[in-house]
């Protein structure tokens, strides 16, 4: 008779038990459903003579809007046949970018087609799905000078492939003049490579240029077999012009460690004179109560 009495109540503890971890089921899957998906933007930029790096960005679309995502922890990993070789990680700063620097480009290995293969890998997190980047570019160089024919300077640049040391026809390149905000395009909008790999781009007279000075900038913008490659000419063909920055003078519009004499005089002066005052006025009362 008592086990007949058990058997409902254990009906009952199984029925709970399988609703209670329904309801756990479905809130996990909840959560996962309502996490966010993680774009990743990479680019493979190299400076001839300088810096080799992944330039990376992170974004998402939240609420219908594009936004930023910061502080994401970033893996770069080299992929090799079936090997991986992580290079090393990142966190993405508060504009969801982060810039991932190699000493050369012997720090990452190709493949048998001479090809780098590069993923950039996010593990995903509370907010966040799991996401990943493949990039895959080839090694190429761009030598450039200037060269000067009847009285007209030029840029003179060729494009190589670093791998066969051959040079690459038909891509565009951009020369550009180095400004502060933003380079100044010269010649062409885009001066594709010859059979010989080489683009021959005349410069402009009367670009001004601080002492005469201009650095010129030849790039490889983006390519999909090479990525982004950049080689900097410096020349005096330029404008002189006479710097007349007052950055390191005492003026209105100077940076706080060179506020003009008479901003930090008169205000202390007149500081000054207010406690004194005061102190007048105190000492004057203490006089009147012994009175």
């Amino acid at each position: 008779m008592k086990n007949k009495l058990n058997i409902p109540f254990v009906f009952l503890a199984l029925v709970n038990l399988f609703l209670l971890s329904s309801g756990n089921f479905n809130k996990i899957y909840a959560q996962e459903a309502e996490k966010n998906v993680l774009r990743i933007a990479a680019d493979y930029v190299k400076i001839m003579d300088g810096e080799i790096y992944f330039d990376i960005k992170t974004t998402a679309r939240i609420n219908k809007q594009n936004m930023v995502v910061p502080k994401i922890e970033l893996t770069l990993l080299n992929e090799v046949g079936d090997e991986e070789i992580q290079l090393g990680k990142g966190i993405t700063n508060m504009e969801g970018e982060y810039k991932f620097v190699l000493k050369s480009i012997d720090e990452i290995k190709p493949d048998s087609s001479d090809t780098y293969n590069v993923v950039v890998s996010f593990k995903g997190n509370d907010l966040y799905n799991e996401a990943s980047k493949s990039i895959s570019f080839k090694d190429a160089l761009i030598k450039a000078h200037m060269i000067t024919k009847d009285s007209t300077h030029f840029v003179s640049a060729i494009l190589i492939d670093a791998s066969s040391g051959s040079p690459v026809a038909d891509q565009p390149l951009f020369v550009r003049v180095q400004r502060l905000f933003r380079p100044l395009n010269i010649g062409e909008d885009s001066n594709n490579t010859d059979q010989e790999g080489i683009v021959l781009v005349p410069v402009e007279k009367g670009i001004p240029g601080v002492d005469g000075n201009l650095t010129l900038e030849v790039v490889l913008e983006e390519s999909e077999a090479y990525g982004t490659v950049k080689a900097l000419v410096n020349a005096p063909i330029g404008v002189p012009v006479v710097d007349e920055s007052t950055f390191d003078e005492r003026t209105m519009w100077s940076p706080r460690n060179k506020t003009p004499y008479f901003l930090l005089l008169i205000p202390n002066l007149i500081i000054f004179g207010m406690w004194s005052f005061i102190i007048y006025l105190i000492i004057n009362l203490f006089k009147i109560q012994k009175s």
